[in-house]
């Protein structure tokens, strides 16, 4: 049916043309400025690595956080990960060799102490390897979040005023008396 209808007024729309339609206008020098649409979803696939969607959404003073706080997680990541392999190896050479000491800075300590600070740092490992996911995963949402609120304005006009009052109070079966309250009033 469109095909029908589309061929019925094809001769139609070519004679409504008149002839000097086809004639070059005379061009002016005007530059459009055509404003890009700033990306959420950009600014997240940038930040997969650490920073580019702070870059993206013009937010650089944001990188030598996120990177601070990724080399702080995983230092303590190390850190724990070096001393749980410390008193594993201690503890199962213990183990192995009838409680005969493998570190002498250890020899004071029992087994049952030595598993417990294994226990202790084996912890505190996994707990900083969900600290780097959480780091991560925040460089992740404040750039979505703030390529979101990218070409948001603040205007001037938003002010909350906020003023003591005074109101009559009556409960059930009592005289009017007055209480007091705060009035707020937000205006944009």
């Amino acid at each position: 049916m469109f095909l029908i209808v589309a061929l019925t007024l094809l001769p139609v729309m070519a004679q409504a043309q008149s002839a000097d339609s086809t004639a070059l206008a005379p061009t002016t020098s005007t530059v459009a400025h055509v404003k890009k649409e700033h990306s959420p979803q950009k600014a997240l696939l940038l930040s997969i690595i650490p920073g580019g969607g702070q870059v993206y959404n013009r937010q650089a003073w944001k990188i030598p956080i996120i990177y601070a706080a990724l080399g702080g997680v995983a230092y303590y990541c190390h850190s724990n990960y070096t001393q749980m392999q410390l008193f594993k190896d201690e503890y199962l050479y213990r183990q192995q060799h009838g409680g005969a000491t493998n570190l002498a800075q250890y020899a004071n300590y029992p087994t049952t102490n030595i598993y417990n600070m294994y226990e202790s740092y084996n912890k505190n490992f996994q707990l900083s390897i969900i600290g780097i996911a959480a780091v991560y995963a925040l460089n992740l949402v404040d750039a979505y979040v703030f390529g979101h609120l990218f070409d948001f304005e603040i205007n001037d006009d938003l002010t909350l005023r906020v003023a003591p009052t005074v109101s009559p109070f009556a409960p059930m079966g009592h005289d009017s008396d007055l209480g007091a309250g705060l009035s707020m009033t937000l205006s944009f």
